[in-house]
């Protein structure tokens, strides 16, 4: 049995430190899953020209945030794996890709918070896969197909980013954490909850034109990319597993493919 591709929305860094459904959520997903062989995560918060894999065996940590000194105090100590760099690569590039295999980056909190909670153990390997946004989705989806047959070798794909994602709006909120998603909030994420589980993916590849208030949910849309790997990976259609909202305005929704 092979295993799923995920996307997870990882918010905030404080998601370690805070209370909130999406951090029981993720606490406990982990436990109904079987244990990869090593997790391939694709993380908004690291954008390249090409599709780019980090190959170093013991990625450092990157504090990729203002502010924050106890987070900054946070080390996640799991190995990477050159090994799986090289293999997905040459997955790419029988694909069709010219990709390329980088050294010298470390976690960032798109990896190590969502991991973090997940696998807090740190003893599976991880590494981490580059977005290129300003390909857009169809290029990401092809990235994600392409590394289709890592579920069935026991491979965890994850996308991690935000299903929502407006700084702007989230830091000038003032509404508590737990409170609802804004209308206009709301209505994106439950047009994405749609498609996702329609299966259409040609109208999530044309989201900025066709979903409600996607400029205002996604100003720029690099944490919606890892989406889009997700959706390719798991080569089928996918299912919500979660479903919160941070200061009305951050979704951070949680989806299964495959």
């Amino acid at each position: 049995m092979s295993l799923p591709a995920l996307y997870i929305s990882h918010g905030s860094p404080r998601l370690i430190l805070e209370d909130s459904a999406a951090r029981d959520f993720l606490k406990g997903l982990a436990k109904s899953l079987p244990k990869p062989r090593a997790i391939v995560i694709a993380t908004a918060h690291f954008g390249t020209s090409r599709p780019a894999v980090v190959g170093d065996a013991q990625p450092g940590m990157i504090y990729d945030f203002g502010g924050m000194p106890e987070l900054r105090k946070l080390v996640y100590p799991a190995p990477g794996d050159p090994q799986v760099a090289i293999k997905i690569a040459g997955l790419w590039q029988a694909a069709g890709f010219a990709p390329a295999v980088v050294t010298g980056y470390g976690y960032d909190h798109g990896t190590w918070v969502p991991l973090m909670l997940l696998y807090p153990d740190a003893d599976i390997p991880v590494v981490q896969i580059a977005v290129q946004p300003h390909l857009g989705p169809a290029h990401h989806i092809a990235l994600g197909k392409a590394l289709a047959s890592l579920r069935e070798e026991n491979f965890l794909v994850i996308g991690s980013g935000s299903l929502t994602h407006n700084l702007h709006e989230f830091y000038s909120s003032d509404l508590p954490g737990d409170a609802p998603a804004l209308p206009w909030v709301a209505d994106f994420t439950d047009w994405v909850h749609d498609k996702i589980e329609a299966g259409a993916t040609d109208d999530l590849v044309n989201y900025r034109k066709l979903a409600p208030h996607a400029a205002d949910n996604h100003p720029t849309d690099e944490h919606l990319m890892p989406l889009f790997i997700a959706i390719g990976a798991g080569e089928a259609k996918g299912r919500r597993i979660h479903s919160s909202t941070r200061s009305g305005v951050i979704s951070m929704d949680t989806y299964t493919f495959g």
